[in-house]
């Protein structure tokens, strides 16, 4: 047998010591390469737990569906990239540092509730803004919940574990909040004489002010490529509408309307925000930089901000009126909707990516 011959079977071979990598040659070795000088414990909990054939599997996969589509595929989004198992979430979370979070988060706004109660504040907000939240707080947890389903499933999806794990953790805060809205308004309804903590679900799907973002939500449901739906959520809806409302809305003009809990309530939704974001902009990032397919993502996304953009800022607009509802009004929505757009202009700078029309004055 020839030396060539040799070498060829030591290279397939899965036997123990058969491959180099790493730190193979190290008694504390790593099977991967660590983003930093040492790997950090949210890689090693996430690296690779997820199996690939282009780095471990020589048999290639070992389940496939009956189509002879394999366990996980490149081709489920239309975005390219040379190496999917680069990326890294920026926040490193996995599986207990979450539940940790979601856990002080929880304890957090259950307290917050908890206390106002005991002090009666709920039957002293202003009778108008009650009925705001009724409707319209009622009707954005629907828009919440929307998006989490779409994550829940477009993580299913990824073509890595670390991919996975920050398009779940993602899933998983907008589901917590969408139930955090739930609770929140039951909770209040209590102690508020009247109070409909059903309307929301009817302004949801029969109001004309919530109905374009809805079309919105359900196209975003309703598209096949996991990439997509990240994008079309962090990037478009979040900044135009979730933080729009958000921060734009009830943060702004709940005090005003003897209302100290809602902000509160409101306010984990923002810090969950910042870390999908700063997580989405790491991975799109290495897309749009990436050696071989950067033309084609750039492409491919600046196609994705124009169709979701546009319907994002309709809906926005058609949000409008719900700023004029409240007695006391210490915010417009003018200014919230600048905001928003300069929210869409430092994403997009970061990417390298153009604005729709819809989105320039």
């Amino acid at each position: 047998m020839s030396t060539a011959t040799v070498e060829n079977q030591a290279i397939q071979s899965g036997a123990a010591g058969a491959a180099k990598f790493a730190g193979s040659d190290s008694r504390k070795f790593n099977y991967f390469t660590p983003k930093g000088r040492k790997p950090t414990h949210y890689e090693d909990m996430t690296l690779d737990v997820q199996p690939d054939p282009k780095r471990y599997l020589l048999q290639d996969w070992i389940l496939s569906f009956g189509d002879g589509t394999p366990t996980y595929s490149e081709k489920w989004t239309l975005a390219r990239c040379s190496d999917w198992h680069k990326y890294r979430s920026v926040d490193e979370e996995w599986e207990r540092t979450h539940y940790q979070r979601q856990s002080t988060i929880v304890g957090m706004i259950a307290q917050a509730v908890e206390n106002a109660r005991r002090a009666g504040a709920p039957a002293r907000i202003d009778k108008t803004w009650v009925k705001v939240l009724e409707k319209h707080l009622g009707a954005y947890k629907h828009a919440e919940f929307g998006v989490a389903t779409a994550l829940m499933h477009a993580q299913r999806y990824g073509y890595t574990q670390m991919i996975n794990s920050t398009i779940l953790t993602n899933a998983s805060y907008k589901l917590r909040f969408a139930q955090d809205l739930t609770l929140y308004l039951g909770d209040i309804g209590v102690d508020i004489p009247g109070f409909d903590a059903e309307i929301g679900k009817q302004e949801w799907l029969e109001s004309p002010i919530w109905q374009p973002t809805r079309q919105l939500v359900e196209s975003i449901g309703g598209a096949t490529d996991y990439l997509e739906k990240v994008f079309a959520i962090n990037v478009v809806f979040e900044p135009l509408i979730g933080e729009l409302f958000r921060s734009g809305f009830f943060m702004q003009m709940a005090a005003a309307q003897n209302d100290f809990l809602t902000p509160t309530v409101v306010s984990s939704a923002e810090c969950d925000y910042q870390r999908n974001l700063a997580n989405s902009i790491e991975l799109l990032h290495m897309l749009v930089t990436d050696p071989q397919h950067s033309a084609h993502n750039i492409a491919l996304f600046n196609k994705w901000m124009v169709f979701y953009g546009d319907l994002a800022v309709r809906a926005a607009l058609n949000l409008q009126p719900v700023w004029s509802l409240p007695r006391t009004k210490v915010a417009q929505f003018e200014a919230a909707f600048d905001s928003a757009l300069e929210r869409m202009l430092t994403i997009s700078a970061q990417l390298g990516l153009q604005l729709p029309a819809s989105m320039t004055k």
